[in-house]
């Protein structure tokens, strides 16, 4: 019923689209090879037949029931909104929820920061197969994933985009659907390009450089291709002031006054001027002990180690009170709100070289057999700031202060700051501070991928028909390092932060009366260490370089994935009957996909039956190995009927070695009763099998905090939120997901509108067996209700732990236990009108329209809730993702206005809104006093002019992203206060460039 309803509403819909891409400015190719510019742009394997992405059919005139877009080169060149290819396919409304650099930084512990990967219907990067000239690619992490930084960009003729499942035709991977990216392999000339961009702020400078080159020879029998690139983006590591949008102290905050009867909301987001008051950059006192309870609660160290009182404001969550064992405002509004640098210390956009070979080499030994071989190579290093060194929880001991002469149960560095007045009677202090003597914690990762091809291809006649085939191997390599820079190792740090006045007669010789680390002149010889400098952690520009180079390392993991392929693919039409010809296509493909790693011991954590022991803040690496292979076989036909009805069947047999056997298929058809309408219809069985790091990962580390469900305003029940360290690891027991996938749809070009073509088709994926592991706040949350099973996946980490703050361990495991739904509706519109001989002016438009995107755990205690229509992050959806553009061209010049957005929305999915009589507040439905959080509109401006000279050309282009300069979406949090993943982060931006072809 929730289904049916959610149809109509859609259905009533769809006529504002409509509107809107005759209106708007609208995009992307329609995605039926029979509009004017989609037909023209394919190269033909053979005149008059063409290979589809999602089929393994060629044949003349064949319409695939899967819904297809094309993207020409053209519309990569008129509406790219960077250098960058992936930026551009990332803004067609079927991909949401990509990975990218902007949303990116905090991916600390898996290696996937600054990568590109594709994600379709925010089903999950590894649920969408990327593919190169219709072959599979390594992957560049260790979620498999591809990262399209390693296609040779400037060989693209087109981008295929197939929205819909196809492993029968593919394999796994394929259940959101497919992205082909085809290269011009038959390119004669010479390409040259070089481009350089920079934003309006002055900063995030860029530039890439290219060059392809094709040449036949042999009497056109052989041909060579060759590519290169370059690009560089430098790096954005603060969010100054003139980024205005990320200092308004938009954030949630919790009321105070709210207990769980309350019938007002928990949370509030309609305040301003909030910031967190749980550090500061030179280190805040959250908690004191003896004499008066927590007497030095709110002092913070400024330039110097000069002492402040943070002014709490008139709000401020928890409330502030110096009672014994309460906690200390972690967020405030007003007074001190702008203290905390945490949303200016954080990268906006890592620094990121790349470039990368391809070389192909093809000869035809004889009439219909050509023998090919191509090979690629490409390196990425990104270098980004992940965020400060935030520390919270760090106990000072002060015991003994103001005895002369000092224990060593003094530290040093409190007495120096707060003086012996201040801490008399005071035997511990609770610092936390965001560490601005630290640098920030970089990431540091490269990539060097590489893929061989060789192979052969043809045609022949059969059955009194042109038959075709083909037979390759493929080699994949990736070498990965996973590098983290200026990490803490928390055992130095404990040693540092523990300073002491050396007493007279210490057995190290150390001058009467000058601070060392404690562990030097206790009287305890076997913890020495005579490398530990201590270090100030109380003040800006307090530290010494000594103590910094001290608690700081870099923990790295070398990971190498190989992919081993070979596969051959044969269509033939045997025979026909008297509504047309039948075409066959069968094949078949092996594939062993392995993974090695290593890590340096000193860089590893311990891992025991009870607990994890963590040697650094993050990055807690672990190595592993392990391998898997797959053989399939397919078979695919397409019957017509007659009447315009053409049927279009596949089947898939694969075999895994390490999860046994599985069948995947296709039935489809398509209806064409008059040449103004086609009507198309899929139903699928699609997979995608576990990857390597979900069977065989020792272990990936992160590092977060967790909301404590039971915490109170009196602190019986601990601090609000717990600091912990995750630890993921795999499980070879794993199976294949399985899909059950719907598309219906038609295709409208109406011979009264020459030029107009629209679509439009729904999706359906229900997704069983679902991989995913249970998050931190989860099993946090589960434990808190009593089950068992979730509290014994928690411990506590002693070297981080303090009294009445716990650092938690936190373990976890993939299994198939998640059911995953997606629906929507996708739009497409295109018109071409033609303003006389060499000019016309053309409207695209794309829009989806996301109905359900649901997750559904089976936990006992959660629900499902569809998140669709929530902005809040990368997780979620917006209901509308729309893109569109309107060109004028002429023979040698090209304007072209892009308007592209999303709607607005939830802020999370789950969210109540209400400002009186709440239900309620839980984990699974919390109430806001405002759930709302806007939408987006930006404006891109594209003019290019042609210039040619003797049978040459040059075409010079400016491009201004973002033409308005508008703000990202915000969302009300501290750190970065936007969603990167659908935002426009960094403003407004221009570039401009060449592209030079000769003949």
């Amino acid at each position: 019923m929730i289904e049916a309803t959610a149809f109509r509403k859609v259905l009533a819909s769809s006529t504002a689209f409509a509107a809107m891409a005759i209106a708007l400015p609208a995009w992307a190719q329609t995605g039926n090879p029979e509009t004017p510019q989609a037909a023209a742009q394919p190269a033909p394997a053979e005149e008059g037949e063409i290979l589809v992405t999602g089929s393994r059919i060629r044949r003349d005139g064949f319409q695939a029931p899967t819904p297809l877009t094309v993207l020409t080169q053209q519309d990569i060149q008129n509406t790219s909104p960077t250098n960058n290819i992936a930026d551009f396919v990332n803004q067609m409304p079927q991909l949401a929820g990509s990975t990218k650099p902007a949303n990116s930084r905090l991916n600390l512990s898996n290696g996937s920061a600054g990568i590109n990967a594709l994600n379709m219907r925010n089903l999950g990067e590894g649920r969408v197969l990327v593919l190169l000239d219709g072959r599979r690619s390594v992957g560049s992490t260790i979620y498999g994933w591809v990262d399209i930084n390693t296609i040779p960009q400037a060989l693209v003729d087109r981008v295929e985009v197939v929205t819909g499942g196809a492993s029968s035709a593919y394999g796994s991977d394929a259940v959101s659907g497919v992205v082909n990216f085809i290269l011009n392999k038959k390119l004669e000339g010479l390409k040259i390009e070089a481009d350089s961009g920079i934003t309006t702020y002055g900063d995030g400078g860029n530039y890439s450089a290219s060059i392809a080159g094709g040449k036949s020879f042999a009497g056109g029998r052989g041909h060579i291709l060759l590519s290169a690139n370059i690009a560089h983006q430098d790096g954005i590591f603060e969010v100054g002031d003139d980024r205005e949008w990320n200092h308004t102290g938009y954030v949630r905050i919790q009321d105070p006054n709210w207990t769980s009867t309350s019938t007002t909301p928990q949370f509030i987001t309609t305040r301003r001027q909030i910031g967190a008051a749980n550090s500061t950059p030179g280190g805040l006192i959250t908690g004191s002990a003896g004499g008066t309870a927590n007497g030095l609660r709110g002092l913070y160290f400024g330039y110097g180690g000069a002492v402040n009182t943070f002014d709490y404001g008139s709000f401020a969550y928890p409330a502030f009170t110096r009672a014994s064992g309460s906690s200390a405002p972690s967020l405030v509004q007003g007074g001190s709100w702008q203290v905390n640098d945490s949303g200016t210390r954080i990268g906006l956009m890592p620094k990121d070289d790349r470039w990368g070979v391809f070389g192909r080499l093809s000869f035809e030994v004889s009439d219909g057999v050509e023998l090919f071989a191509e090979g690629s190579y490409n390196r990425q290093k990104v270098f980004f700031n992940a965020g400060p060194n935030l520390s919270t929880g760090i106990a000072i001991n002060t015991t003994g202060c103001t005895t002369v002469p000092v224990p060593v149960t003094c530290n040093a560095f409190a007495l120096q700051s707060l003086g012996a007045a201040r801490l008399a009677g005071v035997t511990g202090i609770t610092l936390a501070t965001t560490a601005a003597d630290l640098p920030f914690r970089a990431i540091d990762n490269e990539r060097k991928v590489q893929r061989y091809v060789v192979g052969a291809e043809g045609s022949f006649e059969a059955f009194g028909r042109t038959a075709h085939w083909d037979v390759y191997a493929q080699y994949g390599r990736s070498d990965l390092r996973e590098q983290l820079r200026n990490i803490m190792n928390l055992t130095r740090m404990a040693n540092a932060t523990a300073a002491a006045f050396a007493p007279a007669g210490n057995a190290r010789g150390y001058t009467t009366g000058s601070i060392q680390c404690l562990i030097n002149v206790d009287s305890n010889p076997a913890n020495d260490d005579p490398n530990c400098v201590p270090l100030n952690r109380m003040g800006v520009g307090v530290a010494s370089q000594d103590a910094i180079n001290y608690v700081l390392g870099n923990p790295y993991r070398d990971q190498v994935m190989e992919q081993f392929v070979a596969g051959t693919n044969w269509s033939v039409t045997p025979f026909a009957t008297w509504a047309g010809d039948v075409s066959v296509a069968v094949g078949g493909e092996v594939r062993k996909e392995k993974i090695r790693g290593s890590v340096p011991k000193e860089f590893q954590p311990v891992v025991t039956t009870t607990g994890t022991t963590n040697a650094w803040s993050v990055g807690n690496y672990l190595p592993f190995t392990g391998e898997y292979t797959v053989k399939e076989a397919y078979l695919e036909t397409v019957v017509p009927l007659g009447f315009g009805l053409e049927f279009n069947g596949a089947v898939r047999a694969t075999d895994y070695s390490n999860s046994g056997y599985v069948t995947t298929w296709k039935l489809g058809a398509t209806w064409a009763p008059i040449p103004d309408i086609r009507f198309r219809v899929t139903r699928s069985r699609d997979i995608r099998a576990p990857n390597l790091n979900e069977l065989y990962q020792a272990g990936t580390a992160n590092s977060d905090s967790v909301r404590n469900p039971k915490y109170t305003s009196d602190g019986l029940n601990g601090p609000a939120t717990w600091g912990y360290s995750g630890l993921t690891t795999g499980n070879p027991n794993l199976r294949p997901e399985i899909a059950n996938s719907w598309n219906i749809g038609a295709v409208v070009s109406p011979r009264f509108l020459p030029g107009f073509t629209a679509s439009a088709d729904y999706f359906r994926i229900d997704l069983a067996g679902a991989i995913d592991s249970i998050s931190a706040q989860e099993i946090v949350n589960r434990c808190s209700d009593g089950n068992a099973v979730y509290c014994a996946a928690i411990t506590n980490d002693p070297t981080r732990s303090v009294p009445g703050a716990p650092y938690l361990l936190i373990r976890s495991q993939p299994f198939n236990f998640v059911r995953k739904l997606v629906r929507g509706i996708d739009f497409d519109a295109a018109y071409r009108i033609p303003l006389g001989a060499a000019s016309s002016f053309t409207l695209k438009g794309v829009a989806t329209r996301y109905i359900e995107n649901l997750s559904d755990t089976g936990i006992a205690g959660s629900v499902a809730v569809n998140t669709v229509g929530a902005n809040g992050g990368q997780a979620s959806t917006p209901t509308w993702i729309f893109r569109g553009s309107a060109t004028y061209e002429t023979d040698t010049f090209s304007a072209t206005v892009t308007g592209r957005g999303v709607s607005a929305g939830k802020y999370v999915a789950n969210g109540i809104e209400c400002t009186s009589g709440c239900p309620v507040s839980t984990t699974n439905f919390p109430t806001y006093d405002n759930n709302r959080v806007s939408g987006l509109f930006y404006v891109d401006l594209n003019l290019s002019q042609t210039v040619r000279f003797g049978g040459n050309q040059a075409q010079f282009f400016v491009n201004v992203t973002n033409l308005f300069n508008r703000w990202p979406l915000l969302v009300p949090e501290t750190g970065m206060a936007a969603n990167t993943t659908y935002s426009d982060m960094l403003g407004r931006q221009f570039r401009a460039g060449i592209r030079i072809s000769l003949k």
